[in-house]
């Protein structure tokens, strides 16, 4: 175990070292700065989320619709923008290597 757990630190100080993660703090430490704004941010990646569960419903296109309408000039704002593609960036990142992991793993 203590083999993996050495691995794992080193691991993480790699994913620490990308491009994806650096720009991903960079954005955050932004975000930061501004609560309000912030809290809006979470607000937004929620009613998404909860888009993303509904799974395929009837009123499903016109929720979608009504979401984008609702945060098209949000999603204007430089600092949203930046943060939001900066944290998409990182988290596509982070599941192509969990897939790569369970793939290597022949986990199913």
């Amino acid at each position: 175990m203590k083999m993996i757990e050495q691995a794992t630190e080193e691991f993480i100080a790699a994913i620490r070292q990308t491009e994806e993660y650096r720009e991903y703090i960079v954005q955050k430490e932004k975000i930061d700065r501004y609560p309000e704004l912030k809290e809006q941010i979470y607000e937004y990646r929620r009613k998404n989320y909860e888009l993303q569960c509904l799974g395929d419903s009837d009123e499903l296109f016109e929720k979608i619709d009504a979401f984008q309408q609702e945060y098209e000039q949000f999603r204007e704002d430089p600092m949203v923008s930046d943060f939001l593609a900066a944290e998409l960036a990182f988290c596509r990142m982070m599941q192509e290597i969990n897939i790569r992991i369970i793939e290597g793993v022949d986990f199913e």
